[in-house]
């Protein structure tokens, strides 16, 4: 089985901006250079067989470039404990509405349709943290902003789970610019 999902890589300045951002958080676990990215469509494992399906859906997914910015900084829970801290992402919208469309894509292509409700984000760190350390954090960094910054291309990503983590590798890249 074949691990993916579809994804948004940020150019290298905005991916520096984060890294400098981490830190401060007893116990979190940092995500690296290579695994910060904006995820457009959680596929999940597959089979080869339904991975080039999702590849060749994919390519004929049009699109515009995207000009976005990075917006604040928040946290996921689950169950009553902080799971993740991000780095929002705006404008919103015309990520979504790409989202939708990729959706739409993988869903002829034989994936069942995203299921969760879609949160432009990057996220920063994954944790089992106290709540109140996590607030510290957002309420630090809530004022998060870059100079806009475009992005032409989407990608296909196998994600890779191993002992420091997941390994994100990019297995195909499609153009925005349609």
């Amino acid at each position: 089985m074949i691990r993916l999902f579809v994804g948004l890589r940020p150019p290298a300045p905005i991916r520096a901006k984060l890294l400098g951002l981490m830190g401060g958080i007893p116990g979190a676990r940092w995500q690296d250079d290579d695994q910060l990215h904006i995820t457009l469509r959680f596929i999940g494992d597959v089979d080869e067989r339904a991975a080039e399906d999702a590849a060749l859906a994919l390519s004929g997914v049009h699109w515009p470039a995207l000009e976005l910015t990075l917006e604040g900084v928040g946290a996921f829970e689950k169950r009553g404990r902080v799971n993740a801290v991000w780095a929002g992402v705006r404008p919103k919208e015309p990520l979504a509405a790409l989202h939708r469309k990729i959706d739409q894509a993988l869903v002829r292509a034989g994936q069942p349709p995203e299921g969760r409700a879609y949160l432009p984000h990057i996220t920063l760190a994954r944790m089992n943290s106290p709540t109140e350390v996590v607030e510290r954090f957002v309420e630090a960094h809530g004022g998060l902003a870059s100079t806009p910054f475009t992005l032409d291309h989407f990608f296909l990503f196998e994600s890779s789970l191993g002992h420091e983590g997941a390994r994100y590798d990019a297995v195909a890249r499609y153009p925005l610019n349609g």
